[in-house]
């Protein structure tokens, strides 16, 4: 194979790539939240933490991750923000929430509004301790047609 060749080979592999890249667009945002972990007070493997048991105060951090289809947003980042912002108002109660459980109420109200697009939230209290769930669409299990 002659270096042009080659050198085509590999553009039109690069090309290739690209076409079929999954691309995403990602907002942040955050809310002041209560919860609490009402294992912490039982179990005897969390006694360190079992302050956790009582409500308390964190501010919650997301990034949500939207596929999107091509390089023109068929969703806009700042609506895309706004919306999300709205489906929570005030200080949020959150109950004995983890941030998983957070991610997947959210996961929910997303998936309604865009649905059939891969989804990656994460979710952080303080934006020190975290989960990241990734609601993806190329899972055999979860390509479900309807």
């Amino acid at each position: 194979m002659s270096d042009e060749q080659v050198k085509q080979a590999l553009t039109e592999k690069r090309n290739r790539i690209m076409n079929r890249a999954k691309r995403l667009i990602w907002v942040t945002f955050q809310r002041e939240g209560i919860h609490c972990y009402p294992a912490a007070a039982t179990d005897p493997n969390l006694t360190d933490v079992s302050f956790l048991a009582s409500p308390h105060r964190h501010i919650f951090h997301f990034k949500v991750s939207v596929e999107v289809f091509h390089n023109d947003r068929d969703i806009e980042f700042i609506q895309f923000k706004r919306y999300l912002e709205n489906l929570y108002q005030g200080t949020l109660d959150l109950n004995n929430k983890s941030c998983e459980m957070i991610s997947d109420d959210l996961y929910n109200a997303i998936a309604e509004r865009y649905s059939n697009r891969h989804i990656e939230i994460s979710v952080s209290e303080d934006n020190e301790n975290g989960a990241t769930i990734q609601y993806n669409l190329t899972t055999p299990s979860q390509n479900i047609v309807i």
